[in-house]
């Protein structure tokens, strides 16, 4: 449904986006992860057609952004960052306004604003200034504008910024319901968010793509952890020859209690990894080494953002 093809987005020399390629298919719920000024409300803002890439090309449905923006807007609700509302309205006649700007006709607004105030739990707030409203239910107003068109795409920039533990975890049960009908990007520097409600990550760093990848093919793809009483000098060379394994260093991100040294092994392929870690068990027993532990690195989200963060420390 939406396909992103090399854009870059620069302010002069400064690079916001550079060269991101990505594709989303109906349905899917999408975080983009990354520090604040990665490039995420950069990305949102050029595939909502708010800005302009420098170059390569925006579709969604098989539209192009440039010549099509205006009826792609018309599939697509957005929640800006910091959630701009009118303070000086009500929550209705606001998203009355927000209805008339979708171009709804007035027989349909009342049952749709209706239908959003009760998705998100604004019915105590439906007459009340927004001027009055705390920062969580101000959050509440925006989301309940970007859904009241039912659009088939929806993009939310820090969704659930200012909410408190409730609301959170409101806002994710209603984004999760929200999928089942529309395609979902969220913006978002909180981990634990993106592990919470969606089904696959894009993480940006310095304006680039970091990774892509489905949250549960992360848990599969953990390196093996291995204590051994061999010191690196030897083990590295040793263990990155063996067969199905592409590449050995000491292991500095678990710190595994009990005697030995500790040596990540990134293998060529997860399809048969536990045959793999069989023919390593050998391996060490044939060099004639302790082997005090092995095992499968828990890799989560965070351990992933810790690495891409790490390289780019090592790189600097």
């Amino acid at each position: 449904m939406i396909k992103v093809d090399t854009v870059t987005r620069r302010y002069g020399d400064f690079a916001a986006v550079d060269n991101v390629s990505f594709t989303i298919s109906p349905g899917e719920i999408v975080g983009l992860l990354g520090h604040n000024g990665a490039g995420k409300t950069t990305i949102m803002k050029m595939i909502t057609g708010y800005l302009e890439p420098t170059s390569g090309t925006i579709t969604v449905g098989g539209r192009e952004i440039g010549a099509d923006r205006r009826l792609i807007q018309q599939e697509i609700g957005y929640l800006p960052e910091n959630c701009p509302v009118y303070p000086e309205m009500t929550v209705f006649d606001y998203l009355d306004y927000a209805a008339a700007l979708h171009g709804l006709g007035e027989a349909e607004r009342a049952p749709l604003i209706a239908r959003a105030i009760a998705r998100t739990e604004l019915q105590d707030k439906a007459i009340t200034p927004i001027a009055t409203l705390s920062r969580g239910y101000r959050q509440r107003t925006g989301v309940a504008q970007a859904i009241l068109h039912n659009p088939a795409i929806l993009i939310l920039d820090e969704p659930t910024n200012g909410l408190d533990p409730t609301q959170i975890q409101h806002m994710r049960g209603l984004i999760t319901k929200l999928a089942e009908n529309s395609t979902i990007i969220i913006s978002t520097h909180i981990l634990q968010e993106v592990q919470a409600i969606c089904d696959r990550v894009i993480i940006l760093k310095d304006g680039k793509k970091a990774l892509d990848s489905r949250l549960d093919a992360l848990r599969t793809e953990g390196r093996l952890l291995l204590s051994v009483n061999a010191e690196p000098g030897e083990a590295i060379a040793d263990l990155g020859a063996i067969g199905g394994v592409a590449r050995a260093v000491p292991s500095v991100s678990a710190a595994q209690p009990g005697p030995g040294k500790t040596y990540a092994l990134t293998l060529a392929s997860i399809e048969n990894r536990h045959e793999v870690a069989a023919a390593i068990a050998r391996a060490v027993h044939d060099k004639g080494w302790e082997l005090y532990s092995m095992g499968f690195e828990a890799r989560n989200l965070e351990t992933v953002f810790a690495e891409i963060s790490a390289i780019g420390r090592s790189e600097s």
